[in-house]
């Protein structure tokens, strides 16, 4: 992929509606036929999982956009698979279809109600039947990362320390405290989402857009000139994201 300007939407969490927001915000901004790179999770929690991925195909389709997996469409993906519904590294052992989760709000946009308080064999039987076979398609090859010659775009972030070539899925899908407290200068600005900020926050060394789609919160999607010039797209244009000043000055020191 070809370097900056690029725009790009943090987690959506079936909700299409916000989803649609933000696609406005970017054609407002004159990114109506320009490069597009979601970081992942589409589905779980929202109304409209199934909308969100129509929307998502259809674009793909026209646009040159990019769409990575997050950890909750790889849950939806093996759930379909497998029947899973547990990954090791939920530490609260919560299940996919707990409602904390979200997996029985991505069932009923497919028509399947009431998924947790049904046999799990019938449900499966009926997941597989209503979901289509695009989008169980287009979620298992959802790749897990993009780059630029500037940007590294992953859903949750990177082991640090670790080459950007030799990432660990459960890393780029799961990762919190270990990305979220390192601030070492990675080799490209790390562009995510996963762990909900109020607002598209760059950290100098990372940059996190996931503003919580999942818990209700609109979609703020931003464009990205340059690793140290981002601009958040409001209803009113676009407003400039400075780096944490602290990580900033320690993350453009000369190597030694």
């Amino acid at each position: 992929m070809s370097d900056t300007p690029i725009y790009a939407v943090g987690d959506i969490h079936g909700q299409l509606d916000f989803l649609d927001a933000a696609l406005e915000r970017i054609a407002k901004d004159g990114g109506a036929q320009a490069r597009i790179l979601f970081v992942g999770d589409l589905v779980d929690r929202g109304p409209d999982s199934a909308g969100v991925i129509d929307r998502l195909i259809e674009g793909m389709e026209a646009r040159p956009w990019t769409v990575l997996k997050g950890n909750h469409d790889r849950m939806f993906e093996l759930f379909l698979k497998r029947g899973e519904l547990h990954d090791d590294n939920i530490k609260s052992g919560l299940a996919w279809l707990h409602p904390r989760l979200g997996g029985v709000a991505t069932l009923a946009s497919y028509g399947v109600e009431a998924a947790d308080e049904r046999a799990l064999d019938d449900v499966l039987e009926e997941a597989r039947q209503n979901v289509p076979a695009a989008h169980r398609a287009f979620i298992e090859t959802l790749p897990l990362t993009e780059e630029t010659e500037t940007l590294f775009f992953c859903h949750a972030g990177i082991r640090p320390g670790v080459p950007l070539d030799r990432q660990d899925e459960e890393d780029l899908l799961w990762i919190r405290q270990d990305f979220l407290t390192d601030t070492t200068r990675h080799p490209k600005l790390v562009v995510h989402g996963h762990t909900p900020v109020d607002r598209p926050t760059h950290h100098g060394n990372h940059l996190n857009l996931d503003c919580g789609a999942g818990y209700g919160a609109p979609i703020e999607p931003v464009v990205i000139e340059g690793p140290d010039e981002v601009y958040q797209l409001t209803e009113n244009g676009r407003i400039r994201i400075r780096p944490a000043r602290s990580a900033w000055e320690r993350l453009t020191r000369p190597l030694r």
